[in-house]
């Protein structure tokens, strides 16, 4: 299976188009959203996806937010979401919690832990844990998102234009 990471698309939704063209290209049936969405319409964009979202600090419309994601069948997993797929245990959320990103990481429960906020592409090993920031369409030096194959665990940062 593969897999789309986006974060941080601050209503950025020509980027957000871009971005989802790339990943359909590439072959990922589900997404995973790690925050900073900021306006439903951009949730609206996401339909026809298996998806899932966290929130983000910019995410000040919750309750609107909640219901275009009920509207496109999206799974709202609030703050902080985990999924395991083919034995893969994967973690996510946004990363301006500092102290929850840190426990998550440090904690040894995941394979891959996923988070945006910085707006800067990034991955590194914790542990036994991947921690992967996959970028921003939005204030970042170049936009991106990354794509994950499960179960081999390759990655593949994708540049959205």
């Amino acid at each position: 299976m593969k897999m789309g990471i986006i974060s941080d698309t601050h209503d950025r939704d020509d980027r957000v188009i871009g971005a989802l063209e790339l990943l359909r290209d590439e072959g990922a049936e589900m997404l995973i959203h790690c925050g900073d969405i900021t306006q439903p319409q951009t949730v609206r964009l996401f339909a026809g996806w298996q998806m899932h979202f966290v929130y983000g600090n910019c995410d000040g419309q919750r309750e609107v937010l909640a219901a275009a994601m009920d509207q496109i069948n999206a799974t709202n997993h609030q703050r902080y979401g985990h999924l395991e797929i083919e034995g893969i245990k994967l973690g996510f959320l946004h990363g301006d919690d500092e102290q929850m990103l840190h426990d998550l990481e440090v904690s040894g429960a995941y394979d891959f832990l996923f988070h945006g906020h910085t707006h800067v592409a990034r991955e590194r090993l914790s542990g036994p844990t991947r921690v992967i920031n996959p970028g921003a369409l939005h204030r970042a030096a170049f936009h991106s998102v990354l794509l994950l194959d499960l179960p081999s665990g390759t990655t593949k940062l994708l540049r959205v234009k």
